[in-house]
């Protein structure tokens, strides 16, 4: 009949000028009656067939897929912080001293023993864990990467989105199985905020830092804030505490802070018309030698930002064996 020769001589075409098929395509559906796909050649069924885009895989997921959902994370939730002290309490337990071993393995996952129980972890294995959560279960339950990699990378992007340094991320560190990985206890191994220098170096130097390095990992809290009902203490530190530069050191310097204690009980310094605050570990930095390291932060905010690089990357990495540069 005339609707399968239009067809017919059409498809004829087709073969010799694909741009055809659109014509095909409007013929076959402009018949009176539908036409029966049985009678249709393969080349037909081709051209009616609609696109069906890829499934996506591992395969088409990538680390800029992934920086993306995080940037687009730290921009919707401002929470550039606290992924920040996620990825910092998960690598900072590692110690070569008296205490030994440690490493970022995300142990925190597992909120009702070990790490996810450390009083100093308070916050992270429900908000900073549940922030995170969609984007682990994107990326890490399809096994593109590990909650370890993926905590690290969300504090190096949140570093850069928040105005900070760009920070190199390499990857293959394994996750924790259970609690049971969970190094032994806090004490020893994370900072006290209501401590001084000695108190300091003995945290940080057995993890293999020097005290410049000291320096340049406290400035991680020009973002940020304290908050009561996690830390016990209470207030940001900076007057901007979403923008990540040199400020903590400059505000250090230049204003003056009064003992406070805050509602639960925790010393601290306040700085009365600002508002914010200092910790006792923070104005330990104002000690010798490290003053004139603060104070040359305080002029240079690149100084502050290449030594931060190096000494950050060495936390994230402490404890972990054959890191590779991609996914």
């Amino acid at each position: 009949n005339c609707r399968y020769y239009i067809r017919y001589n059409t498809l004829r075409k087709v073969k010799h000028n694909p741009s055809h098929s659109i014509l095909v395509i409007f013929l076959l559906q402009t018949q009176n009656s539908s036409p029966d796909p049985k009678h249709f050649t393969p080349l037909e069924k081709r051209a009616i067939t609609p696109a069906i885009p890829p499934p996506t895989t591992t395969a088409t997921m990538s680390l800029a897929d992934i920086k993306a959902d995080l940037t687009a994370l730290v921009q919707e939730k401002s929470c550039g912080p606290i992924l920040i002290r996620l990825s910092w309490h998960d690598a900072g337990v590692y110690s070569s001293g008296a205490l030994t071993g440690g490493c970022p393995n995300a142990a925190m996952r597992f909120a009702s023993a070990g790490e996810g129980g450390f009083g100093a972890n308070a916050g992270l294995p429900d908000v900073a864990v549940g922030l995170l959560k969609p984007i682990a279960d994107k990326y890490v339950e399809s096994g593109v990467i590990s909650h370890a990699d993926l905590w690290a990378l969300a504090a190096n992007v949140a570093i850069e989105v928040m105005g900070g340094p760009a920070i190199p991320t390499r990857f293959g560190r394994k996750d924790a199985a259970s609690a049971d990985e969970s190094v032994e206890s806090q004490m020893g191994r994370l900072p006290d905020g209501d401590k001084g220098v000695d108190h300091l170096r003995e945290i940080f130097h057995p993890k293999g830092f020097t005290d410049r390095d000291i320096v340049a990992l406290s400035g991680a809290h020009t973002v940020g804030r304290c908050h009561a009902d996690r830390s016990g203490f209470d207030g940001a530190w900076t007057e901007a505490p979403l923008k990540f530069d040199n400020s903590y050191f400059t505000e250090m310097l230049a204003k003056e802070y009064a003992d406070e204690t805050t509602a639960k009980g925790c010393p601290q310094k306040k700085h009365a018309a600002t508002g914010t605050i200092m910790l006792i570990s923070d104005l330990a930095l104002l000690e010798s030698p490290f003053k004139a390291i603060v104070e040359e932060y305080a002029k240079d905010q690149e100084a502050f930002f290449k030594d931060f690089t190096s000494a950050w990357v060495k936390l994230q990495e402490n404890g972990c064996t054959d890191l590779r540069e991609t996914l």
